[in-house]
């Protein structure tokens, strides 16, 4: 299973929030470049870049920060917030993204997330599939819908899509543990490569993701509380 450490910038800030709230904003950075090569010295691979300012102005703003750690970082780098247009999965892809996220867009414009899956390729494009009580909720969390989680995801699967990011929006930035349940359901119900986001708290928490058939873990507030420390996660890269 990967493991793959986030950054969510705001104002060009790493910052983390509890259950997608924007007034729960809370700094740990005013560098991200340093914190992601914090991560690749403890032999991190992979990183989750989201650009919550993006996600709210509905285009990408901080394009400049992942360049910044592509270019300084051999860290594969995924990258989500605010891609609503062609030109802004470009521009991701110019400042060295590795993989891009859409979920607003796949769940308000499914053929434009489509033909981004037929021209970049499946390996290079991820469903974001973040819910709320089993519904896909978008712009930023900030919108319901009535779109259930686990048929969400296996429409798109049925569509050729290979990865997802599936995040309870409810378990996000609490350190009270990963939705398991919800997980072995998409597992047992879609073919898919499934990357659990929200609520990871501590080590045992990775190791169930893991044993239900994760393909990546990302964690966020428990690196930067301290609930597990980086050299911990190099014993697991």
């Amino acid at each position: 299973m990967r493991i793959i450490p986030a950054i969510d910038i705001i104002d060009g800030k790493c910052v983390r929030l509890s259950k997608g709230d924007y007034a729960t904003k809370k700094v740990y950075s005013e560098n991200p470049l340093e914190v992601a090569k914090s991560f690749e010295n403890h032999g991190i691979q992979y990183l989750h870049v989201v650009d919550l300012d993006g996600a709210k102005s509905k285009h990408i703003v901080n394009h400049r920060v992942l360049e910044s750690i592509t270019e300084n970082t051999s860290l594969k780098v995924d990258f989500g917030g605010g891609l609503k247009s062609d030109k802004d999965v470009e521009i991701a892809f110019e400042c060295g993204a590795y993989q891009v996220t859409g979920g607003s867009i796949a769940a308000k414009q499914p053929l434009v997330f489509m033909e981004w899956l037929l021209r970049y390729g499946a390996d290079k494009v991820i469903l974001g599939a973040d819910a709320h009580h089993r519904k896909i909720a978008t712009d930023g969390w900030r919108q319901g819908s009535e779109l259930e989680v686990v048929s969400f995801i296996n429409d798109f699967v049925n569509k050729g899509v290979s990865y997802t990011i599936c995040t309870d929006i409810a378990k996000d930035g609490m350190l009270q543990g990963p939705s398991i349940e919800l997980y072995k359901e998409i597992l047992s119900k879609t073919a898919v490569n499934l990357i659990a986001s929200g609520g990871i708290t501590t080590l045992e928490d990775l190791k169930q993701l893991k044993a239900i058939g994760c393909e990546g873990a990302i964690i966020g507030k428990a690196i930067y509380e301290g609930h597990i420390t980086l050299k911990e996660l190099e014993l697991l890269c």
